[in-house]
């Protein structure tokens, strides 16, 4: 079977079967191709089934396109909820990812100016950032809606932040937990200063520390978990409350919520050339599946 002979809706049928990666690679097999793999009917396929809903809440602008509004929910996040959450799309797959603000997080005594400052920050995407001043109680929450995200995916949560003349984290250990409501999870201590001394007399030596994000913030892994898609609720906690000690000069930016392996996977695929015979497989495949599949569907003078 010839692709050429099918006509171009049938063709943007085929390609919305795919994935976005595969939509762009298979753009280049013709002008038909492209067209149809530029097509509303293929992207709109791509973004989530939500997304009205999404973007009625942010300042995004009127797209010319479904593949343009595609581009731009995975080029850059897009801040909702009064700018207490933001929203992006990973580029590959078109999966859901989310981030809490500060000001979507529970923060024990964060609204105590003595312990606790909001302010604009730089290097924020959020209107403000939690600035601490001093606590001997360390403790913060975050709730999403498992709905929200992606289903039958699994997920990573990131604790982002930025370290300014801190002051006893260099050699103490935080707990950061992840479990869904009801359930013990998982959790972990780390540290939060991103410096290993090995010298330290209370067990941080070795332990998980952050890494530093391109927008030159802090993030660490939390943990993970799976969103089979039903309605729940992950619970992600960053607790010190046992040492006793005074901690100051933590910047939370917030909770980040990712793919599982999403910064491998970017880091990857950014230097692998296109794998165009693959993807010219795998729409062979998702054609004859179609056309195989229905038996009321019959190919026949470019009429599907």
């Amino acid at each position: 079977m010839e692709f050429e002979g099918l006509p171009e809706g049938s063709i943007a049928d085929i390609l919305s079967r795919t994935t976005p990666i595969d939509a762009c690679r298979l753009s280049l097999v013709s002008k038909l191709f492209r067209s149809a793999a530029d097509s509303d009917a293929v992207w709109e396929r791509f973004l989530p089934s939500d997304y009205h809903s999404i973007i009625s809440q942010s300042l995004l602008p009127n797209y010319p396109s479904k593949k343009a509004l595609y581009l731009a929910l995975s080029d850059h996040p897009v801040i909702l909820d009064q700018g207490k959450k933001s929203f992006q799309m990973e580029k590959k797959s078109g999966k859901k990812c989310y981030m809490l603000a500060a000001r979507a997080l529970s923060i024990v005594w964060g609204d105590t100016n003595e312990y606790w400052n909001w302010l604009r920050h730089p290097n924020s995407r959020f209107p403000e950032v939690a600035i601490l001043i001093e606590v001997c109680w360390l403790e913060i929450r975050g709730v999403l809606k498992t709905l929200t995200l992606s289903p039958d995916t699994k997920y990573a949560a990131y604790f982002v932040f930025k370290m300014i003349n801190t002051h006893d984290f260099e050699d103490i250990f935080v707990e950061l937990s992840v479990n869904f409501d009801g359930d013990h999870g998982s959790s972990k201590n780390v540290c939060l200063d991103p410096f290993d001394n090995d010298d330290d007399e209370r067990g941080a030596a070795g332990l998980q520390r952050p890494s530093v994000r391109s927008d030159g913030l802090l993030e660490i892994e939390m943990g993970e978990f799976f969103n089979i898609g039903i309605e729940n609720e992950v619970h992600m906690s960053v607790m010190e409350v046992k040492e006793g000690t005074w901690k100051s000069g933590l910047v939370v930016e917030g909770i980040e919520v990712l793919l599982r392996g999403c910064r491998m996977l970017l880091a990857y695929f950014k230097h692998q050339p296109l794998n165009y015979g693959y993807s010219c497989l795998f729409l062979w495949k998702t054609m004859s599946d179609v056309v195989a599949g229905d038996k009321n569907r019959v190919v026949n003078g470019g009429k599907v």
